[in-house]
């Protein structure tokens, strides 16, 4: 049994894999300022601690075995208005985390990053050695957190591990999708669905796919926790692996829409609407290095069951 430090752990995503490590018998550290977060998020078992990555060099020591680092400010949008949010946020403060980390003698790090890092794809399926060329302050960010990761490993012998997420859905042992605001596309339909919209907007009809929508490729959050876990075991000193994941295919918006009418038995309205400026056609991932790297293989790929797990959590959400 180890240790780890999970910052931003009370958020969507940090709250599933803090609750896995802890049924694979591991102690956790939750520490999460709450800004996006929410306290009931954190799993029970798992110590919380209410702050921010200043609040790393309290806690962390050699008991540490690692640490999982979720805490940042992640809208696209917001990220275009308020830059200096980001860099403070994701940029200094991943800078500090690290240096306290070294300070504090924890080796080990598994980083959340983004498929925004890569911007407008040459090719798709996207691999890790890709052209990166974030459209936003928020893909630039983690991408600069990304090479300050690459100087540790090399400088410092960090064992690192970055995770670049595509579209991480579902639900999973009671935790789910709650941002405010919501942006995300399955969440936005769901809420159509419940009546706390009156329809879905779609960003482009013309794009150059089956239907003329974009397409995403979806992973359900369940694997998407599953690849941490196994980040940890793949970490080495010295070197910082960066690996995809998704399911390596994609659907499109409207093929995730009928998706929601299937499973909810829901009307969902549509709305058609410009293009937003940046968003490419196809972005799917190339998983085959967290395949052949970390023995990654996702297991809940079918798109009406991500979407069912999603909805049956946004009803008790709203209970």
């Amino acid at each position: 049994m180890s240790r780890y430090l999970v910052t931003g752990g009370a958020g969507y995503i940090g709250s599933v894999v803090a609750s896995r490590l802890l049924a694979a018998g591991h102690r956790v550290t939750v520490l999460d300022d709450l800004a996006t977060g929410l306290s009931e998020a954190v799993p029970e078992g798992a110590d919380f601690v209410r702050g921010g990555v200043a609040q790393a060099a309290a806690l962390l020591d050699t008991g540490y075995a690692g640490v999982l680092h979720f805490a940042a400010s992640s809208q696209v949008a917001e990220s275009v208005g308020d830059p200096e949010k980001y860099w403070r946020n994701n940029v200094a403060g991943s800078l500090e985390l690290i240096t306290t980390m070294r300070r504090a003698g924890v080796r080990t790090l598994v980083f959340s990053s983004t498929a925004a890092v890569y911007g407008e794809p040459e090719q798709v399926p996207i691999v890790e050695d890709a052209r990166t060329a974030p459209t936003s302050p928020y893909g630039a960010t983690k991408l600069a957190v990304d090479h300050l990761i690459t100087g540790e490993a090399a400088a410092h012998g960090l064992a690192a591990v970055s995770l670049r997420y595509f579209n991480v859905a579902g639900a999973h042992g009671g935790h789910g999708e709650r941002h405010d605001p919501e942006s995300h596309l399955i969440p936005l339909i769901l809420q159509v669905a419940l009546g706390q919209r009156p329809h879905i907007d779609v960003h482009g009809d013309d794009y150059p796919t089956r239907d003329g929508t974009c397409v995403r490729d979806y992973i359900h959050v369940a694997d998407l926790a599953e690849a941490h876990l196994l980040a940890l075991d793949a970490a080495r000193p010295g070197e910082h692996l960066i690996c995809n994941l998704g399911n390596g295919e994609g659907f499109t918006v409207r093929e995730v829409i009928d998706s929601v009418r299937r499973v909810t038995g829901r009307t969902i309205p549509e709305r058609v609407r410009p293009r937003r400026p940046g968003d490419p056609a196809v972005l799917v991932a190339s998983a085959a290095r967290a395949h052949d790297r970390l023995g990654w293989r996702p297991t809940r790929t079918d798109l009406d069951s991500i979407v069912a797990d999603a909805w049956a959590f946004a009803q008790g959400a709203t209970a």
